[in-house]
C-alpha cells in the first residue's frame, strides 16, 4: 500500500513539474519571439513558425508564414518594442500542445512626432514537432478597448 501511494505521489508531482516545464519553455519562446519580430530576425521567425502558420491581424488581415516574415522584413509590420502583460500557457495532448493567452502593448515607430500603441489581446498555438521542436502554428491577435 505504502508503495502506491508513493507512486500515486510521484506522478502528482512529476505531472506538476513537468507542465511547469513546458510553461517555462514556451514562455521564454514568447519573448524570443517577440524580439525577434523587433529585431527582424528572419532566421528565428522561420525556426519557430510552422510552415502551415496562420497569423490573423488584429485587423482582421491573415497571413501565412512567407507573408508575414515578409513584412516584418520589408517594413509593412514593424515593432519598436513589445511589452508582454500577461501569458498564460496551457499544455494540452500529453504535452505536445500549448495554448497561450497573452496580453502585450506594442509600441510602433512614431508617426506625428508621437509613438503609436497597440495593445493587444492574443492567442497561438504551439505543437511540439519531433524533428524541429516547438512551432507555432496559429495566432490570432484582438485590439482592446481604450
Amino acid at each position: 500500500m505504502k508503495k502506491l501511494i508513493v507512486l500515486g505521489l510521484f506522478l502528482l508531482v512529476s505531472q506538476f513539474l513537468f507542465g511547469q516545464d513546458i510553461k517555462a519553455t514556451i514562455e521564454d519562446l514568447e519573448k524570443k519571439r517577440f524580439a525577434a519580430q523587433v529585431a527582424k530576425d528572419a532566421d528565428y521567425m522561420n525556426k519557430i513558425f510552422a510552415d502551415d502558420l496562420v497569423y490573423v491581424h488584429s485587423s482582421g488581415k491573415t497571413d501565412n508564414k512567407e507573408a508575414y516574415i515578409a513584412s516584418v522584413l520589408n517594413g509593412s509590420s514593424v515593432y519598436s518594442k513589445v511589452d508582454i502583460e500577461e501569458l498564460t500557457v496551457r499544455a494540452y495532448n500529453k504535452g505536445q500542445t500549448a495554448v497561450v493567452n497573452g496580453t502585450v502593448m506594442i509600441t510602433q515607430p512614431p508617426v506625428d512626432g508621437k509613438p503609436t500603441l497597440l495593445h493587444l489581446r492574443y492567442l497561438v498555438v504551439y505543437v511540439k514537432d519531433s524533428k524541429k521542436g516547438w512551432q507555432l502554428n496559429s495566432w490570432q491577435s484582438s485590439k482592446l478597448a481604450k
